[in-house]
């Protein structure tokens, strides 16, 4: 399966470039067409200069496969390179370059931020590119001759490459959807099952230690092994209350880990809640994780809020945030109202499972009092490369 998805992105990829060297070599026909003039003094290098910068657009359109997550990086450059190869020959003797190879990348530009980028900075940059791409042929050669006609294609072009783009993150949406469903039944079908098997067969254990240990203690003799059936009865009583609370864990939507192909800011969502407040770096949020770095995430941001509630329930200030620090994913819990002297409370394995779960993953985690009443976890995971964010997690887990 990974072989298979990785010739289709190369596929994709060669695709791309094809189509991007192409539109190159139309720029080159049209400008032998138009040959326009090149300025004299100072205006013939700017002229030079404004022709790489055309040719540098393909470039970073390329460079969103490697920079997934700066796409809105890319575009607001791509925009920005067409506006000025545009408006400076308006302001100057420059020469004004073909602008296919500009539009063709603008349009790809396009479709993936309607894809990925959330809503808001994607309804900013999409109708930006859709600017820039109908302006250039308009602006560069002027209403009245023929090559301005490529405004109408470029028109045309970009509401398809928004269409395809917006059509593509439906499907993704529905396929989470999906994906949530079958992991709900799923979750149902086993609250079913434990509350049939599980919690029937302990009820039954407990009924019959009752009865042994209402008979036991109303004939009381040498042998009497009443306290026995009281801490047998006390331990089913337990294991029932136990299964019974799971049951309603796996009944409730709530707080649930994320299902697979989540992206990272959901998976900590999904663990926070409204109990404490999110800071999640732009370049993660929009960030997809391992179906097995998702559960990770869930129940570490779990753990260190169980633990705020447990040990500081006076505490006002929550945050969690998420940031990348020399390629390594930083995931931490901060609160404030930490007592100077620890509350009384049962002895736990929160702290050892949380770092077990991320020594799996290559991770490790620090917990420890800060200044100010306060505390920290830190969890920190090897993120990868931008081409292959986690891709050195261990397969299997």
């Amino acid at each position: 399966m990974r072989r298979t998805g990785a010739r289709a992105r190369r596929g994709m990829l060669g695709t791309e470039i094809v189509v991007l060297a192409a539109a190159i070599v139309a720029d080159v026909l049209l400008a032998l067409r138009v040959p326009g003039h090149g300025g004299h003094g100072w205006a013939a290098p700017l002229a030079g200069l404004l022709a790489s910068t055309g040719t540098a657009v393909p470039v970073l359109v390329v460079l969103r496969r490697r920079f997934p997550r700066h796409i809105g990086v890319l575009g607001s450059a791509v925009a920005a390179l067409s506006a000025i190869g545009t408006i400076v020959p308006l302001l100057t003797d420059a020469r004004s370059e073909p602008p296919i190879a500009e539009i063709v990348a603008a349009g790809v530009l396009t479709a993936s931020a309607g894809r990925k980028l959330e809503p808001r900075r994607a309804a900013v940059l999409a109708p930006v590119l859709g600017v820039v791409m109908i302006a250039a042929p308009l602006l560069r050669y002027g209403a009245d001759v023929p090559e301005a006609l490529l405004a109408v294609a470029a028109a045309a072009y970009w509401g398809a490459c928004l269409g395809v783009g917006l059509i593509l993150r439906a499907a993704d949406g529905r396929e989470r959807d999906a994906l949530e469903r079958v992991r709900g039944q799923e979750r149902l079908q086993l609250a079913r099952e434990l509350h049939d098997l599980v919690s029937h067969h302990v009820s039954g254990i407990v009924v019959r230690v009752q009865a042994a240990r209402a008979i036991t203690e109303a004939k009381p003799d040498e042998d009497n092994h009443a306290a026995v059936y009281r801490e047998i009865e006390e331990a089913g009583s337990a294991a029932l209350a136990a299964a019974r609370r799971l049951v309603g864990m796996l009944r409730d939507t709530e707080g649930v880990p994320p299902p697979a192909g989540a992206v990272l800011g959901d998976a900590v969502r999904a663990a926070t809640g409204s109990f404490a407040r999110v800071d999640i770096a732009e370049e993660l949020d929009q960030l997809p994780v391992p179906a097995q770095l998702a559960t990770t995430i869930h129940r570490v941001v779990t753990e260190a809020l169980t633990n705020v509630r447990r040990h500081a329930p006076a505490a006002t200030d929550v945050a969690v945030s998420a940031r990348v620090e020399a390629d390594e994913l930083v995931l931490e819990v901060r609160n404030d109202g930490v007592p100077a002297t620890p509350l009384p409370s049962p002895g736990g394995f929160g702290i050892i499972g949380m770092t077990e779960r991320l020594a799996m993953l290559g991770g490790g985690l620090t917990a420890g009092r800060e200044a100010g009443s306060r505390w920290r976890v830190a969890a920190r995971l090897p993120l990868g490369g931008e081409d292959a964010p986690f891709d050195t997690l261990p397969r299997g887990i």
